[in-house]
């Protein structure tokens, strides 16, 4: 299993973002519109019935039937605070009601709009089963002691198609919610999935160059002692088995790393076996506290090598430290392949803004190691470099030779 912080950070958003429901949608303007225009029509029915009140009724005018239009108003707020619109509708219905049957019925039917809002909009369930109980109450006092009003044809046909078309609007706008939020999960599927794969390329070409310069430099420190003690075997019996020697520190150096990478890959997948602490190789990747010991072992190859340091020491990242020794790491290893007989210097300068390293060699003719080389350690490198704001530059040097420089900023 890949370990990468990306990707166990998807795939954790993924897990989270799967289980609960998503928030109820903003109300749309074709919404607010439709809700201002059924309470602005059932206001005006309202107010009809209020004006004619008096002289259909008999009864003298009474100033609780200028709160009458006023009643619905509050239903064009219904989709955004659903709760609020039926406690405002609710008490003043009951508040009218008695002034005349037309008027009972006409703001009981803004009651049931306004409950049909607080039970399709409503985010608490306690509360809204609450406020269903009361509106329930208020429609019984509303229409139990009143006898059904003689409405006109026009008045009747339009009470009955309203609350049927009210409901078919609001199975459409449904519907189109639905299919809007199916849409929206299926784009945010698909773009996790391509950040995850993305991640994965990432880890992989990132595995690939670790692997890379882990391999590289000591299989090619070992074939080159081997070829050497080879070649001195008979004459110099003693010096070919500091060679084999070599061959065999280089291999045991060589199986660390690989087995630290390894375990790096492999901890997520011992999560079940125990305690994965336990068995991972969790060694410190090399810094640049380890140099002396890389450059010691090219030496013992057969190249020359010094090495500088130029200020003062400080405190560097990780990451910055492992990008700076796998540039050394690297050049001396190309300089073993394809300068062999040359001699070469690693300078390592702590300045005030940045972390310099150079390794120069003087050049020389190209060895039996050299044809494997193709020129992805370099490019490796150049990435490495990049993720922490840093620049490698290579080349031939006036005076023979190659040059490998990587510059590092301290703060990318």
């Amino acid at each position: 299993m890949i370990n990468h912080p990306t990707v166990r950070r998807l795939c954790a958003a993924a897990r989270a973002g799967g289980g609960g429901a998503p928030a109820p949608p903003r109300p749309t303007r074709r919404g607010q519109a439709f809700d201002l225009a059924l309470a602005v029509f059932l206001a005006s029915v309202s107010g009809r019935y209020a004006s004619i009140a008096p002289a259909l009724h008999g009864h003298a005018w009474h100033w609780l039937l200028v709160l009458v239009p006023f009643v619905p108003l509050p239903l064009a707020l219904r989709r955004r605070f659903p709760l609020a619109v039926l406690w405002a509708v609710l008490p003043g219905a009951l508040l009218v009601r008695h002034q005349s049957e037309d008027i009972a019925y006409s703001v009981g039917v803004a009651v049931i709009v306004a409950a049909y809002g607080a039970a399709a909009y409503g985010r608490r369930p306690v509360p809204v089963l609450a406020s269903l109980l009361a509106a329930t109450a208020g429609l019984v006092v509303l229409f139990g002691d009143a006898k059904l009003p003689h409405f006109p044809n026009g008045v009747i046909a339009v009470l009955v198609l309203l609350p049927v078309l009210a409901v078919a609007y609001e199975l459409r706008m449904w519907r189109r919610r639905v299919e809007e939020e199916r849409g929206r999960r299926s784009a945010l599927e698909r773009e996790q999935l391509a950040a995850l794969e993305r991640a994965v390329e990432h880890e992989r070409a990132r595995i690939a160059r670790e692997l890379h310069d882990v391999v590289t430099h000591n299989v090619s420190m070992m074939t080159i002692q081997a070829g050497a003690a080879r070649k001195i075997l008979d004459s110099a019996p003693d010096r070919a088995r500091e060679a084999m020697a070599a061959v065999e520190a280089g291999g045991r150096a060589a199986m660390t790393e690989l087995r630290h990478v390894m375990g790096l890959l492999t901890i997520d997948s011992t999560a079940g076996d125990g305690d994965p602490a336990a068995t991972a190789d969790l060694s410190p990747q090399p810094g640049l506290d380890r140099l002396d010991a890389l450059v010691e072992g090219v030496r013992q190859a057969g190249l020359p090598v010094e090495l500088t340091v130029v200020g003062a020491r400080r405190a560097v990242p990780p990451g910055v430290e492992l990008a700076a020794y796998r540039v050394v790491q690297e050049a001396l290893t190309n300089t073993v392949k394809h300068a062999g007989g040359a001699e070469a210097a690693v300078t390592v300068e702590y300045a005030a803004d940045r972390l310099r390293v150079e390794v120069t060699d003087t050049g020389g003719r190209p060895t039996g190691a050299a044809a494997t080389g193709n020129g992805r350690g370099l490019l490796g490198l150049r990435e490495r470099l990049a993720v922490y704001g840093g620049t490698l530059h290579t080349g031939p040097r006036l005076r023979g030779g190659y040059r490998v420089k990587a510059l590092i900023p301290w703060e990318s």
